[in-house]
């Protein structure tokens, strides 16, 4: 271990324009911001994923009243920015007396919640339509068959609909997935130390331009990499079966 320090600061000294001698100095730093970032994704990735269940099946089924409701929630949050949502969440609720006094608050005063809570929102929103589309475009010949054999409405849902919406919807949701990846940077905007945070108090403290952001971009281009590896391989599991024939 001390021998590949030695060497990163000689490269640092010698040859690098950078300094990432000081980098691996405060890797606690970046290791604190990287595991909040994973945090913050995963969890938001799960919430998002569990309540646009229930929006893509409104929306699909044209459910009386409930669309136009899940329609509006879907617009508004699609049509503002992030950020936006994340300050209204943060700043604007804690305005309420009503808030500030009830048991919400103990969630709402912490700026980490109020992150995941937003992050949470703005993924159900793009994923909830990835699975309207992808329900809506399956093969009316499988509900046929479905309904011909005897199943209800429901048991047509769960087996027959979102099975089939997950699996043709998977190369959009990826594309989903590397995108809130990248909104948790926003976290480090209301105090919470990401992984970008953790990069910008790195530079702010040793006074440098570059060495924490490229090492932030750096992680986050490791990170990308293993999703894409990880959709890529559930696509050639999962879709194989629309894959073209070979001659």
């Amino acid at each position: 271990m001390s021998d590949l320090f030695e060497a990163v600061h000689r490269f640092s000294s010698e040859t690098s324009p950078l300094d990432f001698h000081l980098v691996i100095e405060n890797w606690r730093l970046f290791w604190y911001g990287l595991v909040n970032t994973l945090i913050l994704w995963i969890v938001s990735l799960i919430a998002g994923g569990l309540f646009a269940i229930p929006l893509a099946v409104i929306r699909a089924r044209r459910v009386p009243v409930l669309n136009q409701i899940a329609y509006g929630y879907i617009y508004v949050i699609r049509g503002t920015p992030l950020l936006a949502q994340l300050y209204v969440i943060y700043y604007g609720l804690s305005q309420f007396e009503f808030i500030r006094e009830s048991a919400a608050w103990t969630i709402l005063r912490d700026p980490w919640w109020c992150a995941l809570i937003s992050f949470s929102i703005g993924t159900s929103a793009y994923t909830g339509e990835i699975l309207r589309g992808a329900i809506e475009d399956t093969p009316r010949g499988e509900v046929e068959a479905a309904t011909a054999s005897g199943m209800s409405q429901s048991m047509i849902l769960r087996r027959i609909l979102l099975p089939s919406a997950f699996r043709r919807s998977l190369p959009s949701y990826g594309n989903e997935v590397i995108f809130s990846l990248y909104t948790t940077v926003l976290a480090s905007m209301v105090t919470v130390i990401d992984l970008l945070g953790a990069a910008r108090q790195f530079n702010s403290k040793y006074y440098l331009a570059y060495e924490g952001f490229v090492t932030a971009a750096l992680i986050f281009m490791a990170i990308v990499f293993v999703i894409t590896r990880i959709f890529r391989f559930l696509e050639g599991r999962m879709l194989r079966h629309l894959a073209p024939i070979s001659s």
